[in-house]
C-alpha cells in the first residue's frame, strides 16, 4: 500500500568516467605554475590549457560550490557523491569576477555537457596570468579507491579524461 514511502536505492557504482570540462589540449599536472596543483597537494587530476572559454559539465550530478565573488572556480559533485574541482587558470582569484560569467549556482542539478561558465580568455591573459585550467579530483574523499589519468592530449566530448574507482 504504501510502497511509494520505501527509500529509493541508488546502484552501486564502481567506477565512473569523466569527459574534459573544457576544450583544450591536456597536460599534467605537474606542467601548472602552481605548487598547490603541481605537486597534487590537493589531489589527482590534469590540466587543460583551453582553446574556447567555456566549462561544461563532465557528468550529471550537481554544483556543490561556485566562488561566489571570484568565480573562478566551481565544485561540482558526482552523483556517487565524489567532489571534482574546476580552477579556471591560475591567481584568477586576484581577477574578482571579471572575466567570469557562471550560468550556475550552488545546489543546481546538472547534465553531462550542460554549460556551466564562460570564461574570457583573453582578458586572463591580457592580465598576464596563466590560462592553464587544473581539473581536480580533491583528496580526503573517503569513497575514492584511486584516480585514472586516462590517455589523450586533446579533449572531446566524447573521450574520457578521467576514471574515478570507487571503494567497494
Amino acid at each position: 500500500m504504501f510502497k511509494w514511502l520505501k527509500k529509493k536505492t541508488v546502484p552501486r557504482i564502481e567506477e565512473f568516467d569523466m569527459i574534459a570540462p573544457v576544450k583544450g589540449q591536456v597536460v599534467s599536472l605537474e606542467e601548472v605554475p602552481d605548487p598547490a596543483f603541481s605537486t597534487k597537494a590537493m589531489g589527482e587530476g590534469i590540466a587543460i590549457h583551453p582553446t574556447e572559454g567555456k566549462v561544461i559539465a563532465p557528468f550529471t550530478g550537481k554544483v556543490a560550490h561556485v566562488m561566489e565573488k571570484s568565480k573562478h572556480a566551481l565544485i561540482i559533485e558526482h552523483e556517487s557523491g565524489v567532489q571534482i574541482l574546476i580552477h579556471v587558470g591560475i591567481n584568477t582569484v586576484s581577477l574578482k569576477g571579471q572575466g567570469f560569467h557562471p550560468h550556475v549556482q550552488t545546489g543546481d542539478s546538472i547534465k553531462a555537457g550542460q554549460l556551466l561558465m564562460e570564461f574570457d580568455l583573453n582578458a586572463i591573459q591580457r592580465d598576464g596570468l596563466p590560462i592553464i585550467t587544473p581539473v581536480i579530483v580533491p583528496d580526503g574523499q573517503e569513497m575514492i579507491s584511486h584516480v585514472e589519468i586516462l590517455e589523450g592530449s586533446s579533449t572531446s566530448p566524447d573521450v574520457p579524461v578521467l576514471r574515478v574507482h570507487l571503494k567497494a
